[in-house]
């Protein structure tokens, strides 16, 4: 696996020690979108992320989710959805790995397919009224 633009004595770690480098919650101007930049240690295998925020009531308002990232520095637009009220949202991280099955194996069901939580995150930004 290459990533782009990667300097060459930065070591790859194993999926189980990668963490989140940076995590950020950027609202347009619109507020009606959430720009989002993750940003993970690079590591031996493409990690797999998933992105919820939440609204000040702990109600979900959007979600994303990244598998098997080709790079370590990840930005989405995320759209927040429903009637959105003033107040603390929490965007939150999770970066996981999965291990595929054998394809040898077409009998396995998909929900036996377990990931591997390596690190999460939060960062919180605030909707005001204007």
């Amino acid at each position: 696996m290459d990533y782009f633009f990667a300097d060459p004595s930065e070591p790859r770690l194993p999926p189980d020690e990668v963490t989140i480098r940076s995590l950020q919650a950027d609202l347009w101007p619109d507020k009606r979108r959430l720009r989002v930049y993750l940003e993970v240690d690079l590591s031996q295998k493409r990690p797999s992320a998933e992105l919820k925020v939440y609204n000040p009531q702990g109600k979900l308002v959007a979600e994303a989710d990244v598998i098997e990232s080709m790079s370590r520095r990840m930005e989405m637009n995320l759209h927040l959805r429903g009637d959105l009220q003033p107040g603390e949202y929490t965007l939150e991280a999770v970066v996981f790995f999965v291990d595929l099955p054998d394809l040898e194996n077409p009998h396995l069901e998909p929900d036996s397919i377990e990931r591997k939580v390596v690190d999460t995150k939060k960062q919180t930004f605030v909707l005001t009224e204007e």
